[in-house]
This record gives C-alpha cells, sequence and structure tokens, in this order.
C-alpha cells in the first residue's frame, strides 16, 4: 500500500511525486510511455525550445552575422543534425528525471493507469497486469493536441505539434492552423529556416487572451521575418493530397479561401487527455471540456483522489502544474499551501519572447479599474542597440489609486527571464514606484522595467 500513485510522469506528476516523496510520503508513479517527462520534456516545451534556439541561430547566421563583421560562407541548414541535437536534449532530460526518481526512491510502474475504486489502479502494459493500492490518488495525465472534424491529423502531411518536432524536410511551405503559442512558435521555426509560413487565424489577433498591445506588436515583428497572417478566417477542410495539402477557409465575408502548402500543423489548442482512466468507475466526473472538475484544494468528488495540470481547468503550462502537483502534495501531508493563480506568468518563445503576468489593459478596464500605464520601447535601451534585438516594448499597469502594479506585458530578448521581476514584484504587492525606486544594472534589458514603472508613475521616462 503506497501513501499515493501519481497517474503521469510530466513537469506536475514527476514534481508532485517528487514532493511527495521528500514529505516521507511512500509513493509510486505510473507512466503510460517508455520515458518519464510526459508531453514537455517529450514533445513539447523541452524538444520545441530546441529547435527555436537552433534555428535563431541559423537565422543570425544568415541575416545579421555581417553587421557584426562576422562573414561566413555558404552557410546551410543541417536539419538531420537540427533533429538530433533535439533529440539528445530530450534524452538527457529525460534521464535526468529517471535520476531523480531513484533518488527520491518513488517506484515507477510503466503501462496504462486505470482505476477499479478509489484506493485501486491497475497497470496494464505489454507483460501485463498488476493492482496497485494507494491512499491518495494524483491524476497527472496531461493534454493532447485538439483538433475539429474539418483538420483530422494523419500524422503524414496534416500534422500536430508531436510530429512538427521530428519531420525529415524543411517545408518549402507550411499552413498553421491557429495563431497561438504553439502555432506561433513552431512556424518560427521553420520561417527562420527558410520555409514559407502562413498563419490561419479564426480570430482578428493573434494570442486573444494576452493583453492586446501584445498580439498587434508581435504580429509586426512576425511580419517582418517573413509570416504571413489571414485572420477571421474559418477552416472548412484540410485534405492531403498525397505530397501538398488542400485547405478550404472562409474568410470574414464568407468567401472560400483556397490554401496549398507541403505540410498542414494543426495547433488549435490542446485537450484534457482523460482517455482510459475509468474515471466512471469511481464516480468522477469531467467539464464539458473534458477536463476534470476539482475543488479549491484540487480534489475530486472522491476526496483522496486529486487532478493536477492540464486535466484541469486553467492555463495549461508547466509551471502551473508543477506548482499545483506541489500543491496537493503538501495538502495531502496536512500542511497549508498556496497558488496564487493571477501571478502565474505566460510565456512564449518566439524571438523576441513575449511574456505576461497579472491583468490585461481589457479586464482592467472592463472591471472598471482606475489604470496608470507605463510602455517603454526596447529600442530605447544601449543594451538592445548593442546586441540588434531592438523590437518591443515593456508595458506596466498600476492601479490609479494606490499605485499597485496589476499587470506587466512585454515583448523583449529574454522576456522569459524578464517577466519574473514583475511576478515577485506583484506577489508581495509592489507599487511602480517601488519598481522605479529599485536601480537595475547598466546595460541590461531589466532597464525597460524601470523606465516602463517610472512611466506608470506619472510619466517620468529617463530614456524616452
Amino acid at each position: 500500500m503506497y501513501d499515493v500513485i501519481v497517474i503521469g510522469s510530466g513537469p506536475g506528476g514527476y514534481v508532485s511525486a517528487i514532493r511527495c516523496a521528500q514529505l516521507g510520503l511512500k509513493t509510486a508513479i505510473i507512466e503510460k510511455y517508455a520515458t518519464l517527462g510526459g508531453t514537455c520534456l517529450n514533445v513539447g516545451c523541452i524538444p520545441s525550445k530546441a529547435l527555436l534556439d537552433s534555428s535563431e541561430h541559423f537565422y543570425n547566421a544568415t541575416h545579421h552575422f555581417v553587421e557584426h563583421g562576422i562573414e561566413v560562407k555558404e552557410v546551410k541548414a543541417n536539419f538531420s543534425q537540427m533533429i538530433q541535437r533535439k533529440n539528445d536534449v530530450v534524452a538527457q532530460t529525460c534521464q535526468g528525471v529517471k535520476y531523480l526518481m531513484e533518488k527520491n526512491k518513488i517506484e515507477v510502474h510503466h503501462g496504462t493507469g486505470s482505476f477499479i475504486n478509489a484506493t485501486t489502479v491497475s497497470v496494464t502494459s505489454d507483460t501485463g497486469t498488476k493492482e496497485l493500492q494507494a491512499k491518495n490518488i494524483i491524476i497527472a495525465t496531461g493534454s493532447k493536441p485538439n483538433y475539429f472534424p474539418s483538420m483530422v491529423p494523419d500524422k503524414q502531411r496534416i500534422i500536430t505539434s508531436t510530429e512538427a518536432l521530428s519531420l525529415h524536410e524543411i517545408p518549402k511551405k507550411l499552413i498553421v492552423i491557429g495563431g497561438g503559442v504553439i502555432g506561433l512558435e513552431l512556424g518560427s521555426v521553420y520561417a527562420r529556416l527558410g520555409s514559407e509560413v502562413e498563419v490561419i487565424e479564426n480570430s482578428s489577433t493573434l494570442l486573444g487572451t494576452m493583453d492586446g498591445s501584445v498580439g498587434k506588436e508581435l504580429t509586426k515583428i512576425l511580419k517582418k521575418e517573413g509570416l504571413k497572417f489571414y485572420f477571421e478566417h474559418q477552416v472548412q477542410q484540410v485534405t492531403n493530397l498525397g505530397e501538398k495539402t488542400a485547405i478550404v477557409a472562409l474568410d470574414k465575408k464568407g468567401n472560400e479561401v483556397n490554401f496549398e502548402s507541403d505540410y498542414c500543423l494543426v495547433a488549435v489548442g490542446r485537450k484534457a487527455y482523460t482517455e482510459g482512466l475509468g474515471l466512471e468507475k469511481v464516480g468522477i466526473t469531467t467539464t464539458p471540456r473534458g477536463q476534470v472538475e476539482v475543488n479549491e484544494h484540487l480534489q475530486t468528488q472522491v476526496p483522496n483522489i486529486y487532478a493536477i495540470g492540464d486535466v484541469v481547468q486553467g492555463a495549461m503550462l508547466a509551471h502551473k502544474a508543477e506548482e499545483e502537483g506541489v500543491y496537493v502534495a503538501e495538502q495531502i501531508a496536512g500542511q497549508k499551501p498556496h497558488i496564487n493563480y493571477n501571478l502565474i506568468p505566460g510565456v512564449i518563445y518566439t524571438w523576441p519572447e513575449v511574456a505576461s503576468v497579472g491583468k490585461t489593459e481589457e479586464e482592467l478596464r472592463a472591471q472598471g479599474v482606475e489604470i496608470n500605464i507605463g510602455n517603454f520601447p526596447i529600442k530605447a535601451l544601449g543594451r538592445a542597440r548593442a546586441s540588434m534585438d531592438t523590437s518591443g516594448f515593456i508595458k506596466i499597469i498600476a492601479d490609479k489609486n494606490t499605485d499597485e502594479v496589476l499587470g506587466v506585458h512585454m515583448i523583449s530578448a529574454r522576456a522569459a527571464d524578464l517577466i519574473m521581476e514583475a511576478a515577485i514584484a506583484m506577489e508581495y504587492r509592489a507599487s511602480s514606484e517601488d519598481i522605479a525606486r529599485i536601480c537595475h544594472p547598466h546595460p541590461t534589458y531589466s532597464e525597460a522595467v524601470k523606465e516602463a514603472a517610472l512611466g506608470a508613475t506619472g510619466n517620468r521616462y529617463l530614456h524616452s
């Protein structure tokens, strides 16, 4: 009998298992696939960043090295080597999770986990089926690519993010359905490598859940890199033609628009993965979107069964899953953990990067909150000019009456790291004046955060 069984070894699952073990709980983890790490480590966060970095190096070599005084002849993209490096990064990272399981004495069972009752789970693999029992069970089965009936992936020419990370060639033309995080990141990879990339988006802008200014700015930047966008186009049908794909869409006036490409990447979000869990056997219900229903303590209708990460409501982010995994472990151990869902940063790894935390301008105005805004252009930074990364801005939104920082939104080189200054400040309910009074090193990108804070305190910019 275990104290805790975790079903799923993605960031939420394996981190939760580690925290359970640290708290003295006898813990086991069940993983359907041969490697640990889930979607994030195997076919998500880690491999996509590996390809983003490789493609960025190639893009700089072919577009910016000359300006830096570096002359390189006959630069070529060895795509098979890029894929191999990506695979090596994935293997090393997954091996690291295996090491952490061994270090923390967490028993790993490979196979498909399914509920028999509230304390018993069966694990089915090629070698047979066994039963495991636990006082508490954590569902951490994550998500899988979403798609609609008109765009069913065949994994050959009509692909998901999983296949896009392991193509055997650089497409001459790639159609991306969906202007969200996944579509933009993978679209950027192939655009940098020379693909003609066209993005079909149903809404009128990119990144509709983020601050409106971010979507507009990123659209301008990506257009300069060669990506083409078709907004307010609703895809009607995607067809594999053998060596090509054909896409039929309707524009906002209802006119039919036809596209053709080597590959069509379906990137219309992800959906909770609960297939084969046997939730009905223990009386656990799901939402209309297929997510496991939980209370504020991440408990399902069955008190000793919890659910975390992509399989429950909220942002589908690896770091959100990790925080929830730690939360549940500490909850089981009798502690009183806390998660501030308002301050979970979101990041998009295009270049420049996009990052956001807190409320958007649109949300605050809809709520009737009086606000001040500081918006500082990255091109005004000496550090940005030195590195030739001058696109973007940093925007700080503060309460007009109290000066508390309510939201920070940025497009900048290294925004993925810069956003944590904002998150920490907001966790301690800092004012824009607080940030503005802190000495920031020069020359750095972080100076833009200080400048935006100066702007939010009353148009006190020093360098714009």
